[in-house]
């Protein structure tokens, strides 16, 4: 049985409930103005197409260390010389008006520095994931941004994608009974491309678990609602993954028993979470596309896909965090806990121990 959203709540006799809908308050006159940086394929293929559909927000600035591209995000999109800046400059952003979110689109290991930068100049940053390359780096972050009274938000999109959050509320209805066992699993075949060299190498954030681990990660505990106290995992490094695992197979353990048994690649595509109960299941199928997340259950509700943009959804929930003055939806903490799964993944792919401690 297919069904749209606003049939959910009467999904047969199982008694499931949906996540509440954020709610969209009246744009502001003024829109908050964005500045990207890093403008890459991410960057100038997603999120700046989708910036353009965006209620609360737009597309202000740039933040690039390519003069090149810079000129030609002006041409496309009608940018000002005074709305773009290079690395080297970017801190004169603090005396732009203009200006008022940062979102650092670049290679994991630069988003300390650039995150930093951002905050001390009074912007309001939004950060790509995974957050950093470790825990430490994460709380730095954390502290800067709140030491410099702004908001950081990390680029989990599917937190804000509408069929992921219905199925984050059953971690407290419980309408299959209690959880048995998760699977989740993210990765794409053919690894990185020519253009991104830099996910070949550890030091700069490369490799299966940070570059797609953290969606089998986030999926496993926000569906579950809890957080891992032990992991096992075991990485494949093939020939031409010198520095990087390009596949990585792990188990988290839950405090209850409850186990999730997760993936992620750069060479095997996988892209799914299912959820089993002691009366059924649920699961999405694919879980982290940009488009057509279909939801399914065992009773044959099937959740057709946001016809939405994600990513502009994102960045309007984002924008209304901080233009009404309430905690973003996904705060630095959630970028940190999965880092602190990371590390502890990676250090147990390295041992020979059953399970690596993370409490």
């Amino acid at each position: 049985m297919t069904i749209n959203r606003r049939h959910f709540l009467s999904m047969v006799a199982a008694g499931i409930a949906v996540a509440p809908s954020l709610s969209i308050a009246k744009a502001p006159n003024k829109k908050l103005g964005v500045a990207l940086l890093g403008l890459g394929s991410y960057s100038s293929g997603v999120l700046a197409p989708a910036l353009q559909l965006t209620q609360h927000c737009e597309l202000k600035g740039v933040i690039s260390g390519s003069p090149d591209k810079i000129s030609r995000w002006q041409n496309r999109y009608g940018l000002t010389k005074q709305n773009s800046y290079s690395y080297d400059d970017m801190h004169q952003v603090a005396d732009n008006s203009e200006i008022d979110v940062v979102y650092v689109v670049t290679p994991t290991s630069t988003h300390l520095d650039f995150v930093t930068r951002a905050a001390q100049a009074g912007k309001h940053v939004w950060c790509e994931k995974p957050m950093a390359m470790t825990v430490i780096e994460c709380q730095k972050m954390i502290d800067v941004c709140n030491k410099n009274g702004v908001k950081l938000s990390i680029g989990y999109r599917m937190q804000h994608e509408p069929n992921t959050r219905a199925f984050a509320e059953f971690n407290q209805s419980l309408p299959f009974g209690a959880m048995s066992s998760i699977s989740s699993f993210a990765g794409y075949a053919g690894g990185p491309g020519p253009k991104d060299y830099w996910r070949m190498q550890r030091k700069m954030g490369g490799g299966a678990l940070y570059d797609m681990g953290v969606y089998a990660i986030n999926g496993a505990r926000f569906l579950s609602g809890q957080e891992p106290i032990a992991i096992k995992a075991r990485s494949e490094m093939p020939a031409g993954f010198d520095e990087v695992d390009a596949s990585t197979y792990f188990t988290l353990k839950f405090a209850n028993g409850l186990e999730a048994d997760c993936g992620t690649s750069v060479v095997t595509s996988f892209n799914y979470i299912k959820v089993d109960c002691q009366k059924g299941w649920y699961q999405l199928k694919p879980m982290q596309s940009y488009s057509g997340v279909i939801g399914e259950t065992s009773n044959g509700v099937k959740l057709p896909g946001f016809d939405g943009n994600q990513q502009a959804r994102q960045m309007d929930d984002d924008a209304q965090a901080i233009i009404h003055d309430y905690a973003p939806l996904v705060p630095g903490i959630e970028g940190l806990r999965d880092i602190r799964v990371v590390e502890a993944a990676l250090k147990s792919a390295q041992s020979t121990q059953d399970f690596v401690d993370l409490t």
